[in-house]
């Protein structure tokens, strides 16, 4: 049997929430795919907690506008036999340009100039709009039963509470992102690409948030040496494909939206520590700071030098674990 939450004081449980016994971990990825590669590892780790029992991918949102993000998505879903796992694409989003991550595995062929990656997407841009899909499936969920992981912009979170901020209340029960730097620091990428929309989830999001700062995942490195060698199980694989896409091997890179994952399905202490609980405020120019406050329904990620190994271990082998 797992549970979620293994801490011991109220405050603590009141920002991680007990799940069902013996009950995967219902997850919405929202992911702007596409702009780095830690979206896509961090999403092959999802699909290798699925395999492993202890969550289930409802639907993967996008805040990357571009067709291709939604093409890749689609493909990974497929080359982990997960076909059936619903896409959706922002409209008018901030970032619109591809990048060779998602290009190149989108656009690589195979035998009869066939794609090499089966998909349904051939055409992102006929994935169904991010809002209405969070919303739909959302409806679907028990009430406080949904995980979101949100790793890019808050642009669909943010027009999900404009649509109906009373479903989110009900269905969703943590809201685990990678979003700004703690306890102080710069404006990070995520929350400053759409300001209004970060501005608005913190302020407004009712249910409680964790939040795996700039400073975590910069301080573990997901290594170059596994992408060459943890992989080996399958000829082509669209991770691999996408990380060597990315930048010119080899490379070591920041595992950012990793953690966020990781501490939506494994909240256990052995991975993380959290921040006091308060309420994460987002200034003008998009730094973050947490007001500490007993009630606050906010905490972030930290980690020590124990933990940071442990959480790098499971990462690496969550991310290339076959399928």
């Amino acid at each position: 049997m797992r549970t979620v939450c293994f801490f011991a004081t109220a405050a603590l449980m009141l920002a991680c929430p007990p799940a069902r016994a013996a009950e995967p971990v219902r997850i919405v990825f929202d992911t702007d795919m596409g702009n780095d590669v830690d979206d896509a590892l961090a999403l092959a780790m999802l699909h290798a907690l699925e395999s492993r029992g202890e969550s289930r991918l409802l639907a993967v949102t996008i805040t990357k506008d571009h067709p291709h993000a939604a093409s890749y998505v689609d493909l990974v879903n497929h080359f982990y036999r997960r076909g059936e796992v619903p896409v959706g694409l922002v409209r008018d989003g901030k970032t619109r340009e591809t990048s060779a991550m998602i290009r190149v595995p989108v656009e690589r062929r195979g035998a009869g100039d066939a794609p090499l990656y089966p998909r349904r997407l051939h055409d992102g841009r006929m994935a169904e709009e991010a809002v209405a899909l969070l919303r739909r499936t959302l409806a679907a969920q028990p009430d406080g039963s949904v995980v979101i992981v949100q790793v890019g912009f808050s642009t669909n979170l943010a027009r999900l509470l404009e649509s109906d901020a009373e479903l989110v209340g009900r269905k969703v029960r943590l809201l685990s992102i990678m979003a700004g730097q703690f306890p102080t620091g710069r404006p990070e990428y995520n929350v400053k690409t759409d300001l209004p929309a970060s501005r608005k989830l913190y302020a407004d999001w009712p249910t409680p948030v964790v939040a795996s700062g700039f400073e975590i995942g910069e301080s573990m490195l997901y290594p170059a040496r596994s992408i060459d060698q943890d992989y080996r199980w399958v000829d082509h694989h669209p991770i691999v494909d996408a990380y060597r896409a990315y930048k010119k091997m080899p490379y070591d890179r920041q595992t950012w939206d990793l953690t966020s994952v990781l501490y939506g399905v494994r909240p256990e202490p052995g991975y993380f520590s959290l921040s006091a609980p308060g309420w994460i405020r987002v200034d003008q120019e998009g730094r973050t700071r947490l007001e500490p406050a007993p009630d606050g329904r906010h905490r972030y990620l930290i980690v020590n030098e124990a933990q940071r190994v442990r959480c790098l271990e499971a990462m690496i082998h969550l991310a290339s674990q076959p399928r």
